[in-house]
């Protein structure tokens, strides 16, 4: 049968990245001694050589097929890589491994447990000979609440849901655990957000983030401050976002950081 794909081509361009999105799986994500399972989103590329005129994309699916059966941590992101870098005879390989990751909470006075959801992401990059560059990405909710409104009114302040957007930039990426950057980055607002809360828990909460009043550039220097003291980080990018409750717009602050 013919090998298409292994056809030589002639119009002198190699392609950067070729390959599968928005393929879902169900993985099994391992961090430090907690296994979860999740329906992955993936995205694999792989660059192609000009004088090919296609890659075997169904060797990018095969890889990713054998790895449902087994534990995946951040170190088993390089392996898949290096996977894709033999099989398909190239000499980079990108993925983006895209999952709702559940972190254990309890509320603070009746301490019921609940499952909160933060939208995660494994990218990975690796040339071969070198080692991979991995980064993860966190979309983590918490709530904040505004110092100026608290200061000028004489009753209450506002306060609304925030997100923090990360990109995490590791040269070492052994022992890194979702769950702890997650958590470190909640402590950041003005009050951690409980998927379950009794009334009890519910006026905890309120008094909590009334105690800790935030503006979205308080917050986000607070998660810049937290993030270099990360020893194995390289680099960070950090988005906050308020979804205001008494505006018809969201206040916003960014900022990016080479440490190594």
């Amino acid at each position: 049968m013919t090998d298409v794909q292994n056809q030589p081509d002639l119009r002198g361009i190699k392609i950067q990245r070729t390959g599968v999105t928005k393929i879902h799986l169900p993985f099994f994500i391992s961090d430090g001694d907690k296994i979860q399972p999740v329906t992955a989103q993936i995205q694999f590329t792989v660059s192609l050589s000009e004088n090919l005129r296609g890659t075997h994309m169904s060797r990018l699916t095969e890889i990713l097929t054998d790895r449902t059966r087994q534990p995946i941590s951040i170190p088993d992101v390089e392996k898949i890589l290096l996977d894709a870098v033999e099989k398909l005879s190239t000499d980079f390989a990108a993925i983006t491994i895209a999952f709702k990751f559940f972190i254990e909470k309890f509320s603070p006075v009746s301490e019921k447990k609940s499952l909160s959801a933060v939208d995660c992401k494994f990218i990975g990059e690796l040339t071969r000979g070198s080692r991979m560059k991995f980064t993860l990405g966190l979309v983590v909710p918490f709530t904040s609440l505004c110092p100026c409104s608290k200061e000028i009114s004489d009753f209450g302040a506002h306060n609304q849901r925030s997100i923090c957007r990360v990109k995490l930039t590791f040269n070492n990426f052994e022992n890194i655990f979702i769950e702890n950057f997650v958590r470190l980055i909640e402590a950041q607002g003005s009050a951690e957000i409980f998927p379950l809360l009794k009334r009890e828990d519910e006026k905890f909460i309120t008094e909590a983030a009334y105690q800790n009043p935030k503006f979205v550039e308080d917050i986000l220097r607070d998660v810049v401050i937290a993030l270099r003291g990360q020893k194995k980080l390289a680099a960070f990018a950090v988005e906050c976002e308020n979804f205001e409750s008494i505006h018809n717009h969201n206040a916003f602050a960014a900022h990016e950081e080479i440490l190594s």
